[in-house]
């Protein structure tokens, strides 16, 4: 069983010129993939689902939920610059606790980033159908399959919308890295544009009155139907709202000076996305009462409407139409990566490594936007989200883990980064993580477990005999 504990060397080792990618980033452009991450539907709708369990208390949960991803977020940092490879989580996984967790860190991902792709794409379709004007058949907007209670039921649709986002972000990141980054930074400079009018808009409304009493649900509870309320109840689902930082990670190979730039690009997005939504959800608690607005499917357009700011309405609609592809380019730049990197460690079919003449994975780049774009059509993925956020916290618990070993193992190592008091960071940070696990559907607690088990299954079968470290 001595394959599961072998190692990849700290500086990645020896890498073939075919199977290098061309760094060509800078820190703006990490930190606009982060925020392209994070800020997406997170701010546009959960914002309002956690004021409907915790009320103005929102504030608070949204302050927790960024400690626990500040967490996660410090050890990504320290863990990049140490280890300024491609593959993130993964990577680092295989070079301080060996290849089979690795593996289920890897594997892990690769769920998180897909599902994440092909739901946010969905979700894009049904915000941008609002804006076509010519008659569609509602075939074409709904997906092949639909749940009625806990049964998949064929629907006969195809979400052509999201479909074809997804296929339009794939060939974007074709084009090249650098392209499509200087594409996503225009992108988040818009999106945080229309938030930033949202505020400007929404502050002359402001009732200091609407944030008494503060805690109505207390600081968690359970509701007569057994919905879970208060303010770790919204936590557990605003946490959602900030991941996406980890996507910056995927990049240190592609990243000049990835010592300084990594640190600026994880700890700077992380920042910036918890102010962003701290001010966002204080502005608009402010000025409509949190229960009228929680009941919204889109709270910061209908707080337009009732300001009487339809004109304002449109437009921040229209920022969640040009935000979500963000959302989706980071996930699947960091999902190709990911399948890029298992693949030249061996784990994968070699053949999916190679890089273009522009430096990019374009043949796992086009793999995963054409998986996307399946799901997108195919599965009703609102409801199956939720397996994402099981493999991020899985991805969180063991970049936390790794760096607190680390620390113990090797203090000797120079950080160009050090996570501050790394004993509290650390223990607080798994814990964190852990409790949110917790919280998770019962359904994506045991997907994420049943696509687990298929992924030991394909590691035995062939991972472990084609490893780069096989018979090392």
């Amino acid at each position: 069983m001595s394959f599961l504990t072998r190692r990849k060397p700290m500086d990645g080792g020896f890498v073939a010129e075919h199977h290098k990618l061309k760094a060509t980033l800078g820190w703006p452009h990490l930190i606009a993939l982060g925020v392209g991450a994070i800020v997406g539907t997170g701010i546009y709708t959960l914002i309002g689902v956690g004021a409907g369990l915790a009320g103005p208390g929102v504030m608070l949960s949204f302050a927790i939920a960024g400690a626990v991803c500040a967490c996660a977020a410090l050890a990504y940092a320290e863990m990049a610059t140490l280890i300024p490879a491609a593959g993130s989580a993964y990577t680092y996984s295989y070079s301080v606790l060996g290849e089979g967790l690795a593996w289920i860190v890897g594997w892990s991902l690769i769920l998180e980033y897909t599902v994440v792709c092909g739901a946010v794409a969905a979700g894009w379709a049904g915000h941008a159908a609002e804006f076509v004007t010519i008659p569609v058949d509602p075939k074409w907007m709904a997906s092949t399959f639909a749940l009625e209670g806990s049964k998949l039921v064929f629907s006969g649709g195809f979400n052509a919308l999201g479909a074809l986002i997804a296929l339009a972000v794939a060939g974007l990141l074709l084009i090249g890295t650098r392209e499509s980054a200087t594409v996503n930074m225009v992108l988040v400079v818009v999106k945080l544009a229309a938030l930033g009018l949202f505020v400007f808009l929404a502050l002359p409304a402001f009732d200091a009155s609407h944030f008494t009493p503060f805690s109505p649900y207390g600081f968690s509870g359970v509701n007569a139907d057994g919905t879970k309320v208060g303010v770790m109840a919204a936590a557990s689902i605003i946490f959602f709202a900030f991941y996406g930082f980890d996507a910056v990670s995927t990049a240190a190979e592609e990243t000049k000076n990835p010592e300084k730039n990594l640190t600026i690009g994880i700890v700077g997005s992380m920042i910036a996305c918890t102010v962003i939504y701290m001010v966002v959800a204080a502005a608009a608690i402010g000025a409509v009462l949190p229960g009228v607005f929680s009941k919204a499917d889109a709270p910061l357009v209908f707080v337009m409407e009732q300001l009487g700011h339809g004109g304002a309405a449109k437009l921040v609609a229209a920022a969640a139409v040009i935000a979500l592809p963000t959302v989706i380019m980071a996930f699947m730049y960091g999902q190709s990566r990911i399948f890029f990197v298992m693949a030249r460690d061996g784990l994968l079919p070699v053949g999916l490594a190679k890089v273009s003449k522009r430096g990019a994975p374009s043949f796992v780049t086009l793999i995963t936007g054409v998986l996307a774009a399946l799901l997108a059509g195919i599965l009703p993925l609102g409801e199956i989200a939720a397996l994402a956020n099981a493999g991020t916290l899985a991805a969180f618990v063991a970049v936390l883990v790794c760096m607190m070993i680390l620390r113990v193992k090797a203090p000797e190592l120079k950080r160009v980064f050090k996570t501050p008091i790394w004993p509290v960071v650390g223990v607080f940070g798994v814990v964190g993580c852990l409790y949110l696990f917790t919280t998770l559907p019962n359904t994506a607690i045991i997907g994420f477990f049943v696509w687990n088990a298929i992924g030991v299954v394909v590691y035995l079968l062939y991972g472990r005999r084609k490893s780069a470290l096989a018979g090392t």
